[in-house]
Order: structure tokens, then sequence, then C-alpha cells
């Protein structure tokens, strides 16, 4: 598309030179109010105050589903996919229902990529590395078996699968029913077509592999020293012994943090390292937490961590993981093309952005919301801004997270006046949500809340307009609940399940600032709009009218 072709006309109604600030409150549902609720429970008057304002300012938008791409309408939504649609404009399919229509139709295994891997058949192994897990929110357990069961019907001789523990985006404790039912796959396969398939390691998805955006390379590299090198401080038989035998040495242990375990013949030899001539391929279709191992297996000068051995191998990802580093070059199902995003079109018409967050949603704020589009697209006109995350130690020891530090950077950008528009994500509700850690969440939400004030204390400032919302939920329910009866609960022993996945509960949307006109407010014949629909309001606010095939805004003018 030509540049020129990126001009926008300016809104009839709405006149240009407001600042406008954008905010993303990470996991921030909106849910039934009870004390399973941390957003409720936790003391939150900024976003309060907002809610109980000019009622047509506030409103529910959806953020899972087929609203953000996803098949189905249970399926969860996610950061990924949440800021996709917000950076876009427009619903593009997504990561599951891409690799679930590779997989129905057979594609996958015509592709090139299957056929890149392919040529390992012969003699070498295929290794399957990713989250064994229903989540559907990084990776399926039936798109996993759908995997092996191509895989062998297509030359396959020798699988070995390396599985990641999950306890995040379903319940703690589901690990040891995911094994049981992949060794059930791995056995049928095997005893149907002749092909040696067996599990060769495990290890919980927040201590091995799946680190993200170079927070912790230890992570990845404990990945690497059992997928690849055969070598864990624990060893076992199975990996239904791995899995029970570290839970007894460990009560405390849960399916996230499972430490790194490889399986092991009778004489004591790991049944499944990575060895030159084999081929890899990571079956995450989700791409944050697959980015960095990507890059050991696929870097020939690779300097983060000593990896020994670096085999040649045939290595494909399900999804390509980032398409401006073209990681991996090789990739099972094609990506969504998601092309003229609203952040694209505030270049071309001359709209300074500034945007910020901390290392863990950092992506979130550029990558995604730019179409999975790494760098920028204006040096000159985008200033990016992240702030390094805590490592060492999980979210709910610092639930605060660097919440006040996002809103203290935006502060100044806003008050420099150097930027027409900010945009952040604040990641407490997701990222200590997802410990289950219910006070600790509560105390994260708070700091996020205490967070938006300084930010809107910003744009009181300049008169300017600011537009908060959620890109899926998490914080807002931390029980199991029955799904007809909503209530909590219980699991054999009387107690509470607590829920650390994200939700399909909807978010909150809420403008608002000096600069808005009175007689702007939210539709009222738009009672089902998604996370799509904010970017045609966010440049409606800046003054332009959207293009034609964007989603529609979520604003209109009325006759005051």
């Amino acid at each position: 598309m030509a540049a020129n072709s990126f001009a926008l006309p300016p809104h009839p109604k709405i006149a240009k030179g407001k600042k406008l600030a954008v905010i993303i409150l990470d996991g921030w549902g909106e849910q039934i109010d009870d004390q399973y609720n941390a957003i409720h429970v936790a003391e939150t008057p900024t976003m309060d105050s907002l809610k109980k304002g000019r009622p047509d300012t506030w409103r529910l938008v959806k953020a899972h589903g087929p609203a953000v791409g996803l098949p189905k309408d249970d399926d969860m939504g996610n950061s990924e996919v949440g800021h996709n649609a917000l950076g876009a404009g427009r619903i593009f399919e997504q990561g599951a229902g891409l690799v679930d229509s590779a997989l129905k139709t057979g594609k996958l295994f015509q592709g090139a990529g299957f056929k890149y891997v392919q040529e390992a058949f012969p003699e070498g192994t295929l290794h399957l590395i990713g989250l064994l897990s229903d989540g559907g929110v990084h990776s399926r357990l039936d798109q996993l078996q759908g995997l092996i069961k191509g895989s062998a019907e297509n030359g396959a001789k020798r699988i070995r699968v390396h599985f990641l523990t999950d306890g995040r985006d379903v319940l703690d404790g589901s690990s040891l029913y995911f094994v049981d039912e992949l060794e059930k796959t791995l056995k049928e396969v095997s005893e149907a077509t002749g092909s040696d398939c067996k599990i060769a390691s495990g290890g919980g998805r927040m201590q091995v592999t799946m680190d993200r955006y170079e927070n912790d390379w230890n992570v990845v590299k404990r990945g690497w020293d059992a997928q690849v090198l055969g070598e864990a401080p624990n060893k076992f038989k199975s990996a239904t012994e791995a899995l029970k035998k570290l839970k007894e040495a460990d009560p405390k242990v849960n399916d996230q943090y499972y430490p790194p375990f490889v399986i092991v013949d009778e004489e004591g030899k790991a049944v499944g390292p990575i060895v030159d001539g084999d081929a890899v391929v990571t079956f995450n279709f989700r791409a944050d937490r697959m980015v960095m191992l990507a890059k050991a297996l696929e870097y020939e000068n690779f300097k983060s961590f000593d990896r020994v051995r670096w085999p040649k191998i045939k290595y494909a990802g399900m999804l390509q993981y980032d398409g401006e580093l073209k990681l991996p070059a090789h990739y099972l199902v094609s990506p969504p093309e998601i092309d003229r995003t609203s952040g694209e079109y505030m270049v071309h018409n001359g709209l300074r952005t500034f945007a910020c967050s901390e290392t863990v949603k950092f992506g979130h704020v550029t990558f995604f919301w730019n179409g999975n589009r790494s760098g920028q697209f204006s040096q000159e006109l985008e200033e990016y801004v992240e702030i390094p995350s805590d490592s060492g130690i999980t979210f709910n020891v610092a639930p605060e997270m660097k919440a006040i530090l996002i809103a203290e950077k935006s502060r100044d950008a806003i008050l420099s006046g150097k930027f027409d528009t900010v945009r952040v994500n604040l990641p407490n509700g997701d990222m200590v949500g997802h410990t289950g850690d219910f006070h600790a969440t509560v105390v994260g939400c708070a700091t996020a809340d205490k967070a938006v004030k300084i930010i809107l204390d910003a744009v009181e400032q300049v008169g300017g307009i600011f537009l908060v919302t959620a890109d899926h939920g998490n914080a807002e329910d931390m029980v199991k609940r029955n799904p007809k009866t909503f209530e909590p609960v219980l699991d054999k022993n009387g107690q509470l399940q607590i829920l650390t996945s994200h939700t399909c509960a909807p978010v909150p949307i809420a403008i608002g600032g000096p600069g808005l006109p009175e007689n702007v407010r939210f539709r009222r014949d738009l009672p089902s709009g998604g996370l799509a629909n904010v970017a045609a309001t966010t440049l409606n606010l800046l003054g332009f009218e959207a293009p034609a095939d964007y989603e529609p805004s979520l604003i209109e003018v009325f006759d005051a």
C-alpha cells in the first residue's frame, strides 16, 4: 500500500489536537462482585469512579472467542490476540483456529514447513516441544495428538515428546490427567503405525523453557539441558512417576513450577536427547513463550547461555513466532497477515506515539499491537520504553510490579507535550492473577488502579482524553465455578479450586477527560462490541475517521 493511501480524513465532528492516553489493564475483566473477585476486593477508587460516572462513557466489550479471532465462544482471550485486535481494528483468525483448519484439512502435513522437518524422518527422531494442556491459550492437547498421529502416518519412525506442565491456563494438578491422555495416544500411534513414540522430558512452564522477552534465560537453559542434552537433576522411568515423586518430595510444588526432568531407560540413559540429524517442532501456536527457545535452536551465533552443543537439526515452529525476525525460518502453519494497524495509520498521519510497559508485557503494546511486527514504524514519530521486570522471583512476591514506574514514565510523556498519544499496559491483574495468590492479586490490582490515577491526572493537566480498557479477564475470578450455578467448586478434600487462568468475562472500557466533547458517548447500537472496535474509537478520539474496513467505532456524537 502506498504511503499516501494511509491518509485519513478528519472526523467531521471531533476536532484534532487533544492528547490521548490509552491504558490497557491486563487481565482485568468484569464479573460478579464477590469475595473471589480480586478486583472487587481491592481498593480501586479510580476505576470505581469511572464505572460510576457518566453511564454513556463506560461499558463492557468482548475479549474472547470469535470477537478476537478464536474459534469458539468458550475460548478464553489472551494478551496476544487481545492486543492484535486492539491495534489492528479488525478480527483475524488466530492461533488455535489456524492450526485447527490446517489439521482438519490435512494441509499442515502438505506444507513446506512439514516437508522440511520430514527430511529428517528416515534416520532421525522427531521431537515435539510445548505446553501439555487444553487451555487453548498456548497450545491444545488435541492438536498435539493430531500432530503425533499425522507425523507417524507421514513417515516419522521415532517420536519424542518434551512437554511443559501448565497449571496456569488450566487447573493446577491437572497435569497427571494430560500426561495419561498423552501416554494413551503415544501407545495407540505406536501400535497402529509401528513408530517408536515416547515421552522424553518434562518440567513446569514457568521453570522450564517458556520464558519470554528474554526475562530469564536460565528458564530456557533448564529446558535445553533436559531436551537437547538429556540432562536434568531428576531422572525417572516415566512421566507419571516423575510428577508423583516430585510432588511427594515437595508438596508445595505446582504444575507451573515442576523442576526439569528426563525419562531414562533401564540402563539409566535418557530416551530422547536431541542430536544431529533429528527434527524438532515446537507445537505451541502462541508466539511469546517460544521465541527464546527458537533463537537457541536456530541461531548459530547464540550467546545467551552455553548450549554445550548445538545439534544440526530440521526445526520448525507450529507458527512463525516473529515475523520481523523471520523466526523460525520454517513453520507448519502460516500466521495471520495483519496489515494497516492503527499504529501505522497514526505514523502516516503525523501523530507522535509513546508506548510503554515492563518487560513481561512490553511486546504487547509494541509487537502485538503493531500486527506481530517488530520495531517501530517511525523512529522519529514513535518512542517505545521498556521497563525491566523483576527477575528471579514469582510475581506474587512483588505484586506491585512496575506499574507505578510505567505510570510515571507515561505521565512525563504526556506532560512533555511531545506526543499526541500514549499507550501503556499495566500487567498486574494478569501476571499476579496467574500465580493464584489471591491476596497478592488484590495488592496488584490496587497498585494498577493507583497507576491509572497518575496517568489520568496528567491527562487532566493537559486537557486531554483518556481511554481505559483491558485485553482479557483474569483477576476478576480466581476460583473454579459451576458453569450452571456459578457457585465455587470444591475439590475432594473440600477445598476451593483456585483458578489461575484467563476467563471469558467481558472487559470494561471507559472514556473521559477534559478534552472529550460533552456530546460524545458510547453508541447504543453496538451491544456486542469487542476489542477490535477500539482502534476505530481511538482514531476518532484523535480527530480522524477510521478506515472503512475497520470494525466500527464504539463512540458517536449526539446532539447536545
